[in-house]
């Protein structure tokens, strides 16, 4: 089977070897995905800022991979202070719950 790896353009990806999503027959990988642009950490300090960008990090390299937030079956989400899931909740509701980002099959 053929490999795609997608890149996003991270300059850990070269530095420690990973991609940011990879794509082997019809299974579609996402690694690990933060809130930072190169060397800056977008909302810092709003677990719900940092959520949606990580998040469309991780649509756009669905997206490359020939996937979309509907294919999806798996996530999880980490959270630094529990009593802030909530936010981040949201973010993951609005990508993942929204029948607009969504395909209607």
């Amino acid at each position: 089977m053929q490999r795609l790896n997608i890149s996003s353009g991270a300059v850990w990806e070269a530095k420690v070897g990973y991609s940011r999503a990879v794509r082997i027959g019809n299974v579609v990988e996402v690694s690990g995905t933060v809130s930072a642009d190169g060397d800056k950490i977008v909302g810092v300090g709003d677990p719900y800022e940092q959520a949606k960008h990580a998040l469309a990090k991780i649509e756009a390299a669905l997206v490359k991979a020939g996937a979309t937030l509907h294919d999806v079956v798996r996530t999880r989400m980490f959270v630094t202070d529990i009593s802030r899931w909530e936010e981040v909740g949201r973010a993951h509701g609005e990508f993942f719950g929204a029948s607009d980002r969504l395909p209607p099959w």
